[in-house]
């Protein structure tokens, strides 16, 4: 490894004498150059910027002037010069760095303001590979990694806002502080750490490689938090480049920030009613502690809420609502009956955010569409030490899925309330039992440490609230290892059970479900939720 130079400390205040434009998003450029030249600050740029400069009436120097090389290979290569990097990574204290920049003609670079080629846009917007590829930046990339590097020097800014930073700070002397340079470039590293790693993730993909050798992610910051799951922790919410339709996504109307406990929860509630598509009806889902206390389907919006609340009104009390379509003033009007923490739509209309617009406390969100169910992706979790990666649950069964295993062969209404069920279940903390009739949830039974508990509170619940659970379907998102739990749920009063099977038990649980005249189908899909 490199020994570190005995290079004179770094001064307090660095004066701006010379900056490098390049940026492809030109958003308040000419405010910014016309500030700069106004400082007394000499402008060096390239391509479009510098054209965009001069158009401005300010006096720019084009990036040749200095390097003494055109623009060549099609913009490839204009900055990949040792004037360029020479005059950013130059230590001017330096006696060896300040002789070899004299003999060269090296001239100091004091701030560059460089943003990147539109990679990540490129890409969300369907780049074809070639489009993709050329819109991958080098130069940009470097001169950021170099100036970053002598931040004792140069002040690197990568985004408007950074540059606003060092224009205030240059008002008093026309210099920057040290401190100041340490910020930007931690937030230059950053920047191109974030743009590598889009363009590594885009290279997987595109490769169809799902364990590439080293993987990346990188996000945006959205909101820092008071604090995390619990008082004692501190969080943060990024966005990725790209976000998925959710909860990263969405408008806040209304409402107290989101808290990090808020975002996991209506991220769950959220992926949850994405399942249920639009076109086939209203759908509604309540969720506490990332857990589905209630998801119904219901003739009008208004409806669906109360079939959902009336599976468990007493969890639903502070928990979080999702829609799969408009909330209006009728529906809104039932929610804000109940303590809500948060509501999730594609859209609102105007009445029912006027009746929100009350309740200060709630959220409101709006995302304007909802995700794709079946899309493909990526879902990763921290361990101790490293992380674990996999490909997002797309599983999706239609009645053609399902193999009879019984005597008795589910009625068309029963398959359709399997399905259902078996939907819920899927975002059902494991061990996970649904029961559930005609498009609602009747018992929900999460996080068990064995499936026959889970199918006793699902029951116990459902009594609770004065719901019958005879001739109900009963999901287990995984197989269940002995008759135990198919005979509570029997006991309970389902008529038809679905289940995932594969267990050496399965014969046991079949002769069981015989026995009681049940009906049951295997999946062949198991979807665990931990």
């Amino acid at each position: 490894m490199p020994a570190a130079p005995d290079f004179p400390a770094a001064p307090d205040r660095a004066p701006v004498k010379r900056a490098l434009i390049s940026v492809s998003e030109k958003t308040g450029l000419i405010e910014a150059a016309r500030a700069l030249a106004a400082a007394g600050v000499e402008l060096v740029s390239t391509g479009g910027t510098r054209k965009a400069i001069a158009d401005a009436g300010l006096p720019v120097k084009d990036i040749a002037e200095l390097t003494g090389f055109p623009e060549m290979m099609d913009g490839r290569v204009k900055t990949l010069h040792p004037v360029v990097h020479g005059g950013l990574l130059g230590v001017r204290d330096a006696p060896d760095h300040a002789r070899a920049m004299a003999e060269h003609g090296i001239g100091g670079i004091d701030l560059i303001y460089v943003n990147l080629y539109p990679f990540e846009a490129a890409v969300a917007g369907g780049a074809d590979y070639a489009t993709a590829v050329e819109n991958i930046d080098i130069g940009g990339p470097a001169m950021i990694r170099s100036a970053a590097k002598n931040h004792g020097y140069v002040a690197v800014c990568t985004e408007l806002a950074d540059l606003q930073d060092v224009l205030a700070e240059m008002a008093a002397d026309g210099a920057t502080g040290l401190a100041l340079r340490k910020v930007l470039a931690a937030r230059a590293y950053a920047r191109t750490a974030a743009y590598d790693a889009a363009i590594a993730t885009w290279f997987a993909q595109t490769l169809d490689e799902p364990a590439p050798r080293r993987r990346a992610f990188a996000g945006e910051l959205v909101q820092t938090m008071r604090y995390g799951e619990n008082p004692h922790q501190s969080a943060a919410f990024y966005r990725f480049a790209n976000p998925r339709t959710g909860v990263a996504t969405a408008r806040q109307h209304q409402g107290k920030e989101l808290s990090y406990n808020n975002i996991n929860d209506t991220d769950a509630a959220f992926e949850l009613i994405a399942e249920f598509d639009p076109a086939d009806g209203p759908a509604c889902a309540i969720i506490k502690h990332a857990n589905p206390c209630g998801l119904a389907t219901g003739a009008t919006m208004a409806l669906a809420y109360a079939r959902a609340l009336a599976c468990d009104p007493t969890s639903a009390f502070g928990g979080i609502v999702a829609l799969n379509g408009r909330l209006d003033a009728a529906t809104a009007t039932e929610i804000l009956k109940l303590l809500t923490e948060v509501v999730i739509a594609p859209e609102a209309d105007a009445d029912a955010i006027a009746l929100f617009a009350r309740k200060k406390n709630v959220r409101l969100l709006t995302t304007g569409g909802l995700p794709d169910p079946l899309a493909p992706g990526t879902t990763f979790k921290s361990v101790a030490g490293g992380f674990l990666v996999q490909s997002r649950d797309t599983a999706r069964l239609t009645a053609s899925d399902l193999k009879v295993v019984t005597r008795r062969s589910p009625t068309e209404a029963e398959v359709a309330d399997m399905l259902f069920a078996f939907t819920v279940a899927k975002h059902v903390k494991s061990n996970a039992i649904v029961y559930a009739r005609a498009g609602q949830t009747l018992g929900v039974g999460a996080g068990q440490m064995n499936r026959k508990d889970s199918a006793r509170i699902a029951a116990l619940r459902a009594a609770d609230f004065g719901l019958d659970l005879k001739g109900s379907a009963c999901a287990s998102e995984a197989f269940f290892p002995f008759p135990d739990g198919l005979i509570q749920a029997a006991d309970a009063g389902c008529t038809a059970v679905i289940q995932p099977g594969g267990s050496i038990g399965d014969q046991a649980v079949i002769d069981a479900a015989d026995e009681r005249g049940l009906a049951m189908v295997f999946t062949g899909v198991r979807v665990f939720r931990h």
